[in-house]
C-alpha cells in the first residue's frame, strides 16, 4: 500500500512530497521538480499509479524548489532551483553558479539523510525533468557517494566549464548508468542541448545513454516513461528478486 506525506525539510526553503510503498525492503528514488513551476504533483500521481505493482520496495521523494526571482520572467518569484538570465544559446549562457551550488548542496543533503536512515547508496536514484533534470545530472555526477542511477529528462549541462572540478577525486559515479531523454520538438530546452550534454559527458568518460523522442515538445510521453521505468527496474531491482536469484 502506498502512503503519502508532505513536509518541510531542514534544508532552507525546500519542501518535499514523499510517496512510500510499504514492503520488507526499501529503495529511494528522488525526482526533482519541473523547470520553474511545480511538477511534483504530476510525477507523484504518475508514480502512485505504477509503484505498488512495479516498484514494491520503493520510496519516492519529490523535493519542491524554493520560490526565487527568475530574471527571464521579469524577476517574478516562482519555484526554481536556480535563476535563468536568458534563453540564449547554451554555449553563451551565464549560469547562476551561486544558485546551482546552493541547490547541489540541498540534493546532496537529501541523499545523505536517506543514507543516515539506512538506505544503501547503491539503492538511491537521482533524477528529474528540465531544470530539475539539469540539477540532477550535476548533483549526481558530483555526489560524494555511489548512486544506483542518475536520470535527466529534457535538460542540459550546468556549469560546463567548472563541473569537472566539482567531481570528487574518486569519481564514485563514473560508471553509474545515466539515462537521458529528450523530445525532438522541444522549443524550451532544444533537443540539441540534450544531445550536446550527453556527448560531452560521454567524452569525459561518463556512462550515458541518450534517448530521442520524435515530435515530443517540452514534456514527457508514454514511450519515454516506459523507457525510464525499464531503466529504474534494471538499476534498482527488488531486493526480493535478488534473494530469489541467489537461492537458485
Amino acid at each position: 500500500m502506498a502512503s503519502e506525506t508532505g513536509e518541510h525539510a531542514t534544508n532552507g526553503e525546500i519542501s518535499r512530497l514523499t510517496l512510500t510503498v510499504e514492503q520488507d525492503g526499501e529503495t529511494y528514488v528522488q525526482v526533482s521538480n519541473h523547470r520553474l513551476i511545480s511538477y511534483r504533483r504530476f510525477l507523484a500521481d504518475m508514480w502512485r499509479g505504477e509503484s505498488p505493482a512495479k516498484f514494491p520496495e520503493t520510496k519516492f521523494i519529490f523535493p519542491h524548489a524554493p520560490r526565487i526571482p527568475i530574471t527571464v520572467n521579469m524577476g517574478m518569484s516562482m519555484p526554481g532551483w536556480y535563476d535563468i538570465a536568458d534563453f540564449g544559446e547554451l554555449a553563451n549562457r551565464t549560469d547562476d553558479e551561486a544558485g546551482i551550488v546552493r541547490s547541489q548542496k540541498v540534493f546532496h543533503a537529501l541523499i545523505a539523510s536517506e543514507v543516515e536512515a539506512g538506505i544503501p547508496t547503491e539503492r538511491i536514484v537521482l533524477g528529474g525533468f528540465s531544470q530539475g533534470g539539469a540539477m540532477s545530472l550535476l548533483a549526481g555526477v558530483t555526489a560524494p557517494t555511489k548512486l544506483g542511477g542518475i536520470f535527466g529528462l529534457s535538460c542540459y549541462l550546468l556549469l560546463k566549464d567548472k563541473i569537472r572540478e566539482m567531481v570528487p577525486a574518486e569519481s564514485p559515479n563514473k560508471a553509474t548508468p545515466i539515462f537521458m531523454g529528450h523530445g525532438t520538438s522541444d522549443q524550451v530546452v532544444k533537443h540539441q542541448y540534450g544531445q550536446m550534454t550527453a556527448d560531452q559527458l560521454k567524452e569525459w568518460g561518463w556512462n550515458v545513454t541518450f534517448h530521442s523522442y520524435p515530435g515530443l515538445p517540452h514534456s514527457a510521453a508514454p514511450e519515454e516513461l516506459e523507457d525510464l521505468e525499464k531503466y529504474l527496474l534494471k538499476q534498482i531491482p527488488d531486493i526480493g528478486d535478488k534473494k530469489e536469484a541467489g537461492a537458485l
